[in-house]
């Protein structure tokens, strides 16, 4: 486990963010392979790939709740963990742990039956229907397995221990593939073989994490036994959590609206724009987990006061995410096309420029949200949701609006637009924030007193 309070903070931030953005990476990957494999192996590889894209805003959605009740919880224990007070993170664990099962049988529920409903309204394209709603249902049956293993490597970063969930995430992300292949390419299970494959693989991941945070817990030594349910931790998660899941939901829901104006272009467009989104996703989610070290980072160091390490944490974030970023840009800016054609047998025209036009107009911006990102994870860690909720809902709004206003106007292009808009000025907002130092506890009790 890594004290994230001493050390050069270049270097302690490496060590840390490393294995989860290894991590993110392996859960990429995996969710690419379910694509991949399905465009590649099933009887009609395009129609396929579209049915699992269409599906793919929907299952943002049931993710965004497990992400941000992950970051919740991670910053309180982070906070917990940097001033050893052990006994309570104990208590926050299997409180955490608690909420991740009940919520999860909740919501699994919830959106298993509104998933059709939602796909409706999304103007599905007939002919992908019945396969993007079967995918989405079984996907739904794994929600809580998702949800408790989000819980258990938020725990885990919390205390500075980034290496156990990559170690288990790489299992599972190669036993998700192989079992795509023998669902989708020996079977011949199509769309449904992908989905089967990703819940028995999140099952098997959850279960093993579990196991694992127990005996990492079980390290800590505590003065007592610590109760299994706390109320005013139960409180503090949620506080923290709840402006999270709001601000992935609600990314998500702009996602959803998206995905209705990319599914009236037909299906060559969202199949295109599916495999350009889950590159993009790609890149974003490995910059988003660097913002949670950040979060981690500025937790458990404004915990004993260490305001200056917080700033230098936030320089040494931004150049780790650059050197991050520039190869991301320059493969998807040069290759965009190669890339998009790997995701399907035979791919049509309109797939291709899709993609290929997707990937050109958006990754040069990854600059701007890289920015945003690491400005965000510092008022997350310090407990600033008011502005970290004001910088990720301006990026949200500005981008569905904008997607609404071009798409008449410049075709599906325009819709692309809309991302690097919403990034810049997004940007511009996060920073004033970081710079006028909204996340410096002392400031804010100043403020207060006047």
């Amino acid at each position: 486990m890594t004290d994230l309070t001493k050390n050069n903070p270049t270097k302690t931030l490496i060590k840390f963010a490393l294995p989860m953005i290894l991590s993110v990476a392996f859960q990429q990957i995996y969710n690419i392979a379910d694509k991949f494999i399905a465009g590649n192996f099933s009887a009609n590889g395009q129609n396929a790939l579209a049915a699992i894209s269409a599906s793919y805003p929907v299952t943002m959605i049931i993710m965004a709740v497990a992400f941000g009740t992950n970051i919740g919880c991670s910053v309180v224990i982070s906070g917990l963990y940097g001033s050893k007070k052990y006994n309570d993170v104990k208590t926050a664990t299997s409180t955490a742990v608690i909420l991740a099962l009940s919520a999860g049988t909740v919501l699994s529920v919830i959106s298993y039956f509104l998933s059709s409903p939602i796909l409706r309204m999304l103007n599905t394209p007939n002919a992908i229907f019945e396969d993007t709603a079967l995918y989405l249902r079984i996907y739904i049956y794994g929600f809580v397995f998702l949800y408790l293993y989000n819980i258990c490597t938020g725990v885990f970063n919390a205390m500075g221990n980034s290496k156990t969930p990559l170690y288990l995430l790489i299992a599972s992300s190669i036993g998700n593939i192989v079992l795509d292949y023998i669902f989708v390419a020996l079977f011949g299970w199509g769309v449904a073989g992908a989905a089967w494959a990703t819940f028995i693989a999140q099952g098997i991941s959850s279960i093993l994490s579990l196991v694992a945070l127990i005996f990492e817990l079980k390290k800590l030594k505590t003065d007592a036994k610590p109760p299994l349910l706390s109320s005013s931790v139960f409180k503090n998660i949620l506080r923290l959590a709840i402006p999270s899941i709001l601000q992935q939901s609600f990314v998500s829901i702009g996602s959803l609206m998206i995905q209705g104006l990319v599914n009236s272009h037909g299906e060559g467009v969202i199949a295109g724009y599916g495999v350009a989104i889950q590159l993009n996703t790609f890149a974003i989610t490995v910059f988003n987990t660097s913002s949670n070290s950040v979060s981690n980072f500025t937790a458990q160091n404004l915990s004993i006061g260490s305001l200056e390490r917080v700033r230098q944490g936030f320089r040494s974030a931004l150049k780790i995410v650059t050197v991050i970023a520039v190869p991301f840009i320059a493969a998807y800016v040069l290759f965009g096309r190669q890339l998009t054609a790997l995701f399907s047998d035979n791919p049509t025209q309109q797939a291709l420029d899709t993609g290929t036009t997707f990937l050109l107009i958006v990754s040069p911006f990854y600059l701007a949200v890289m920015v945003k990102l690491v400005a965000d994870g510092v008022l997350r860690g310090s407990g600033a949701i008011r502005y970290f909720v004001i910088s990720t809902f301006s990026d949200l709004l500005i981008r569905v609006a904008l997607a609404y206003i071009f798409d008449p106007i410049f075709g599906a292009s325009g819709i692309w637009w809309s991302w690097p808009i919403g990034w810049v000025i997004s940007a511009m907002i996060a920073v004033v924030f970081y710079k006028k130092e909204y996340w410096n506890p002392q400031k804010e009790q100043l403020k207060a007193k006047v």
